[in-house]
């Protein structure tokens, strides 16, 4: 068949018929490669306790059919005879193909640990999984970095220190250019790092309050009380003044309560006692002191202090209302009356007093 003998770029049409079987054999070959061995460990993982099947699943979705097709079209090349710097530049590509497909497994396997990992932790330690998160977007950063410079250190003609020196002002540029970026993200390794707060912590900013749902490279996210979601930037959150309450062992409670003027003193000895008396019986509590504090515009004013010794906000509640109900109870076997702004009018009759009229002497004729 002398149509076989045709000659392209050096090369018959038979050699060129060759190479593509070659390519489509090889293109065919790993994609049914890729589901066979998904397969086959899919059945392996099932075995082992876990969510291993998840991991199998995603490489073989991150297994890129358009990189597979490069790698065939480099085996079909190694049959042609191709001119000049080809075969270099196909050889080239087909590297820099690897290590792309390299990068996507790793991209996938580093989310996949982080996730599995913040599963099992996030109950334990809040605070390694905000910083493992963190991290985790490091080792990402580091590994297209490194990927990067080795697909340019394979180009012909590249020379990757002079492109790095090269980049220098230009980087300097950049970096101010997006210097809030840059800011969030080295606050967002400073929280990851530090600990400020963690997910899961209920914390107070300014006259935000809420619990930490997720800490990102820029923002971090709150739910508040009522329900909506506050985003804060990390380099203003940190340069707000933040309360952390779940860090809190124990809560120390102050309240304060008047009695109207008119309380026997002997019964403002005993306010006191009574106080004490309904607090220390009280589970999860430790009272610390009761005292007349002071003289108020319209009462005798008492301050009380003691402890929840849980920070949960609902049992402090809880706490709080038995004792202002045994209190409430207490004076009013006692006879004890609460103050309350009250103001007592004096009134007259508005009539001014007589005044006697001055006696003059006579006068003398």
């Amino acid at each position: 068949m002398d149509f076989l003998e045709w000659t392209y770029l050096g090369n018959t049409l038979q050699r060129w018929l060759v190479g593509l079987l070659i390519t489509l054999t090889a293109l065919a070959a790993l994609r049914i490669l890729r589901t066979l061995l998904h397969r086959r460990f899919s059945a392996v993982v099932r075995r082992i306790p876990g969510d291993w099947d998840e991991l199998v699943t995603l490489l073989s979705r991150r297994t890129n059919s358009f990189l597979l097709a490069i790698f065939s079209t480099y085996a079909g090349s190694l049959a042609l005879t191709l001119p000049g710097k080809v075969p270099v530049w196909i050889g080239t590509l087909a590297f820099i193909a690897l290590l792309i497909q390299i990068a996507l497994w790793a991209d996938a396997i580093i989310p996949f640990w982080v996730t599995r990992y913040q599963r099992r932790q996030i109950e334990e330690d809040a605070a390694r999984v905000t910083t493992v998160r963190a991290l985790s977007f490091v080792v990402r950063l580091i590994l297209f970095s490194i990927v990067a410079l080795l697909a340019l250190d394979n180009i012909p003609g590249v020379e990757v220190t002079t492109l790095i020196a090269s980049l220098g002002v230009g980087g300097i540029a950049v970096a101010l250019a997006v210097q809030g970026l840059l800011a969030d993200l080295f606050a967002s390794l400073s929280i990851s790092l530090d600990k400020p707060f963690v997910i899961g912590d209920f914390i107070i900013v300014d006259t935000y309050l809420g619990t930490v749902e997720h800490i990102g490279l820029k923002t971090t996210r709150i739910r508040s009380l009522s329900g909506e979601q506050l985003i804060f930037s990390n380099n203003d959150l940190l340069s707000s003044r933040i309360r952390n309450y779940k860090r809190m062992a124990e809560r120390r409670i102050v309240f304060s309560f008047g009695v109207i003027y008119q309380t026997p003193h002997e019964k403002l000895r005993e306010i006191p006692s009574i106080v004490q008396q309904i607090v220390e019986p009280l589970e999860l509590t430790r009272f610390d002191r009761a005292h007349f504090k002071e003289y108020g515009d319209f009462s005798l004013n008492f301050e009380v202090v003691y402890y929840v010794l849980d920070p949960d906000y609902r049992l402090y509640m809880d706490i709080q209302q038995a004792i202002n109900l045994a209190i409430y109870e207490a004076f009013e076997e006692q006879g004890i009356e609460f103050a309350y702004p009250t103001q007592t009018l004096y009134v007259s009759d508005g009539r001014a007093p007589l005044e006697k009229a001055p006696s003059f002497p006579p006068s003398s004729a």
